[in-house]
């Protein structure tokens, strides 16, 4: 960051601690008649100095997630609720269509025992489940990391292998491709079988698309969201003999109208 940047953002900093400021005053000079409203200081994108994230259009993150610093987001990847990625001392980068799921950290390593310089790296197509913690590793194109899960710094997740929920990968442990491997420390379990390497892939996909809902839900107004309940309620359905026992005639609902590149479910 230039001189001219760095002068931008000292004004931009006084000018919101003043404003916090004139609301101090404001509610005392208001005595017993003030309520004293907490303001949340939260960002989903924060920046450190010259390090900023980059989230590309069509990715999702949600807004109590954490992008701090050095952080880059593909196409159509989701970052879900409560997540921390925190790239203040190396580089976090997540591939396209992968989703990074609920309370799930990623951080970076300057340094460690073996004295590498360890950035974190998530290719396309990676799902990575609740709660699971990855420290300076690196996880290939089309590989699954289970709930809770915690990889230490150096390992790598080869394409289409798999982390079990819950297990813990030391540091510098290879994953082979194709592999399943759990446990605490993790070893190997067996092969993985051709319908769940298709299931990475397919998990990655739903991923994705349920990210396009939620993205569009938290896109809505106040008054959007109020309209939508006065219509489900006017258009609840209920059993046609309790219908017909009060004399009610539901008209029909409207069409779901779903965000582009998702498909309305099949009729059975």
């Amino acid at each position: 960051m230039g001189t001219l940047g760095k002068a931008i953002y000292t004004v931009g900093f006084w000018i919101r601690e003043t404003g916090q400021a004139i609301d101090r005053l404001g509610c005392r000079l208001q005595g017993n008649y003030y309520f004293h409203e907490q303001l949340s200081r939260h960002r989903t994108l924060m920046n450190l100095f010259n390090k900023a994230p980059m989230v590309d259009k069509d990715a999702f993150v949600a807004p109590s997630a954490s992008l701090i610093g050095d952080v880059h987001i593909g196409r159509n990847a989701s970052i879900w609720y409560g997540c921390v990625l925190r790239g203040d001392v190396n580089t976090i980068s997540i591939g396209a269509g992968s989703n990074i799921q609920d309370n799930s950290l990623v951080h970076v390593a300057k340094s460690n025992l073996s004295g590498k310089v360890l950035p974190t790296i998530i290719g396309n197509n990676v799902t990575v489940g609740h709660s699971a913690v990855l420290h300076g590793c690196t996880v290939e194109d089309e590989a699954f990391v289970g709930m809770g899960a915690t990889l230490l710094d150096g390992a790598v997740v080869e394409k289409n292998a798999m982390v079990a929920a819950g297990a813990l990968v030391r540091q510098n442990t290879r994953i082979p491709c194709g592999e399943v491997w759990g446990g605490n420390p993790a070893r190997f379990l067996r092969k993985l079988t051709q319908e769940e390497i298709a299931f990475i892939s397919e998990s990655a996909a739903n991923y994705s698309n349920l990210a396009q809902v939620h993205a569009c839900e938290n896109a809505k107004s106040f008054d959007a969201i109020e309209f939508e309940k006065v219509l489900q309620k006017k258009f609840a359905r209920k059993d046609e003999e309790y219908d017909s026992m009060l004399g009610v005639v539901r008209e029909t609902p409207p069409e779901l109208v779903l965000p582009d590149n998702i498909q309305a479910p099949k009729a059975i």
